[in-house]
């Protein structure tokens, strides 16, 4: 990879903390080991990170006050948790505080390796290539981001619309998850600058809007999805 992923650990075990850091290091992730909860909420605010992994059980602050922490500050990095217990609701209880998956102890090096790979896959931001694009084709429309002009053509009609700086920044929000879930906390923080409910009201209005702009394809659609936001679909057509 040419940019290695950085990964927050935190667990108070040093030596168990220090075997999953050798082995993620050996697979070219970059780890910060903290050892207790309080170290782990300073070291994520002075870091940038990809992914956080967190002991349920530790001292000073345990990990489930640790994530309500961190997603207090974040509320899209992916979190992990490490954990001896399997009561169904401490399970929960850490879903409910964002966690993206949860792993009980005793597991194998490969099974936490695998579930990384997961979770970073679906939280993936977009690549590069993406986010510098300009121009997107969005079934029969295309969009061009920098004149904020998108164009509907069908072979019979031409249909244009202007859009206004915050439609044109949510639509290419939209091109670059497509068929993907936009985080609704995500698009808040990079369009309105923070999330909160009269933001999430606003992007409801301009969601609205984009929709009545694309609905002359009927392969198009935006999604509700509850609780994390929205997803822009695109059918393929049935036409030859």
């Amino acid at each position: 990879m040419s940019q290695q992923t950085k990964i927050l650990l935190v667990e108070d075990d040093r030596n168990f903390g220090d075997v999953l850091c050798s082995y993620l290091e050996m697979n070219e992730y970059e780890v910060t080991l903290a050892v207790d909860g309080e170290q782990g909420l300073e070291t994520f605010k002075k870091g940038n990170y990809d992914l956080c992994i967190f002991d349920v059980m530790m001292p000073k602050k345990d990990g489930f006050a640790l994530a309500k922490d961190v997603r207090e500050l974040d509320q899209v990095v992916p979190i992990i948790f490490l954990t001896a217990k399997t009561m169904k609701e401490d399970i929960i209880k850490g879903f409910k505080l964002g966690a993206d998956d949860y792993i009980s102890k005793p597991f194998t090096s490969e099974e936490l390796l695998y579930r990384i790979q997961a979770v970073l896959k679906r939280s993936m931001k977009p690549d590069r290539q993406k986010q510098e694009a300009k121009e997107f084709n969005i079934g029969k429309y295309h969009f061009n981001y920098p004149l904020r002009i998108l164009t509907f053509t069908d072979g019979k009609e031409e249909v244009q619309e202007k859009l206004s700086p915050k439609e044109a920044e949510l639509l290419r929000m939209f091109c670059q998850y497509v068929n993907d879930i936009l985080p609704r906390s995500l698009a808040l923080k990079e369009i309105w600058d923070e999330d909160n409910y009269f933001t999430a009201r606003s992007m409801d209005v301009f969601v609205t809007k984009l929709r009545k702009y694309l609905k002359l394809d009927d392969n198009i659609e935006i999604v509700n999805i509850h609780g994390n936001g929205f997803q822009l679909r695109i059918q393929e057509s049935e036409e030859a």
